[in-house]
């Protein structure tokens, strides 16, 4: 290891560099990836110019850092979310609503704002994929907040994908109208949908009333 990675590494070095990712996280949350620029970001944490360059001389170094950053705290969210399940809780609403509450925290919102950045930035797209990639293993598999109890093949993965990704377009919908009724309809609707893809519920159950 190189005498300038061992400067890097130091606990006051490491402790800096924290700061900055956690406030590049917050602010491409806040204002969005193209106003959280180096500068704005040095200035929240506090930090020269100098100061930002000798952590991350450039643009892509950090917007790489960051990733990493923000796809390290969602999940470290979701392993909470998916070990919080109360006693005699129902399995499925609960994975619902946990990744409901989810897609409304900082780290969450942020990696939507990376994505939608991706969708016209290649070299945010690349650095993205991995992480993207990450997730949706974990989510199809090893957790999506204990849906995978309910079984395994084809048809629970869809039943899992589908409320993951009904929850993602609404979090990102925008309601111009009577936004709360239709918003706690449609998420009632997600779970029913989930239930009777889970054998759980007939399709009378999608709308009993």
């Amino acid at each position: 290891m190189d005498a300038a990675r061992l400067a890097k590494d130091t606990p006051k070095s490491l402790k800096t560099r924290a700061r900055i990712l956690d406030h590049a996280m917050r602010l491409i949350a806040e204002i969005g990836y193209y106003a959280a620029t180096n500068p704005v970001i040095a200035d929240a944490a506090g930090l020269t110019r100098g100061a930002m360059l000798y952590h991350f001389p450039s643009r892509e170094a950090l917007v790489e850092a960051a990733v990493a950053h923000v796809q390290a705290e969602r999940s470290a969210l979701f392993r909470a979310a998916a070990d919080a399940l109360p006693p005699g809780a129902d399995v499925t609403e609960h994975a619902i609503d946990s990744y409901w509450d989810l897609l409304h925290t900082v780290p969450f919102l942020a990696f939507a704002e990376l994505e939608a950045a991706g969708r016209t930035d290649p070299a945010v797209q690349a650095l993205l994929a991995p992480a993207q990639a990450e997730f949706d293993r974990a989510q199809a598999g090893d957790h999506f907040l204990k849906i995978l109890h309910a079984g395994a093949g084809p048809r629970f993965q869809a039943s899992r994908d589908l409320a993951r990704f009904m929850l993602e377009g609404l979090a990102r919908a925008s309601l111009t109208y009577d936004s709360d009724g239709r918003r706690e309809r449609l998420l009632m609707l997600i779970k029913r949908a989930t239930h009777m893809l889970n054998r759980k519920g007939d399709v009378q159950d999608l709308w009993p009333d």
